[in-house]
């Protein structure tokens, strides 16, 4: 990973990234997090390249030594509403409005953001790879995202959300053919191919 200082841009820097961008059900979920600079764990990656018990460990670890962090939420009905594009920014901006440290620069995975209020910002791609923080934010974007799941598959335990968390595998897919949709399946996806 490299240093938390970006093209030497002063702290504080928040990173920003979002999961479940590509389920079928529930929420996207971003995170922004801004990291001591000597913020450091052997396990630090893109949440995608760990386990799910390393991005517990990493999860507690960075709610404990982020100098802020926040989580925002976007429901499947807003990304009807607006694309799942649109809503992944929103969500980014709703965890961003909820640090308690205002960030003078944003780090931000991937290749498009809608500006944040009049804070500077630079898209890298594969940025969780490359930036504690983006990695930081993938991390917890994503454990708060499949908790969420995890409570929805108790209600709707037949779409197998325990394990795919909302995301368009054959069982996701079957169990819609067998049992319909829910209320939380976003209906502007292509729920069956």
């Amino acid at each position: 990973m490299l240093p938390i200082k970006y093209q030497d841009q002063l702290l504080p820097e928040a990173g920003c990234d979002e999961a479940g961008r590509g389920c079928l059900a529930g929420p996207v979920v971003a995170a922004a997090v801004i990291l001591p600079d000597d913020f450091e764990h052997e396990l630090l990656d893109d949440s995608k390249k760990l386990s799910e018990a390393h991005r517990l460990i990493l999860k507690d670890y960075i709610e404990k030594n982020a100098l802020a962090y926040a989580v925002g939420f976007v429901s499947h009905q807003e990304i009807d509403d607006i694309n799942i594009l649109q809503a992944s920014f929103l969500a980014m901006h709703r965890a961003l409005d909820d640090l308690k440290i205002r960030p003078k620069h944003i780090i931000v995975d991937g290749n498009r953001f809608n500006k944040y209020k009049k804070v500077a910002h630079t898209c890298i791609v594969k940025g969780d790879s490359k930036f504690a923080s983006i990695a930081a934010a993938s991390i917890l974007a994503k454990t708060y995202r499949d908790a969420h799941m995890v409570q929805a598959a108790k209600k709707y335990p037949e779409y197998g959300w325990l394990t795919n968390k909302g995301y368009p595998t054959k069982a996701h897919r079957e169990a819609i053919k067998l049992h319909g949709t829910t209320p939380i399946h976003r209906m502007t996806f292509r729920l069956l191919p």
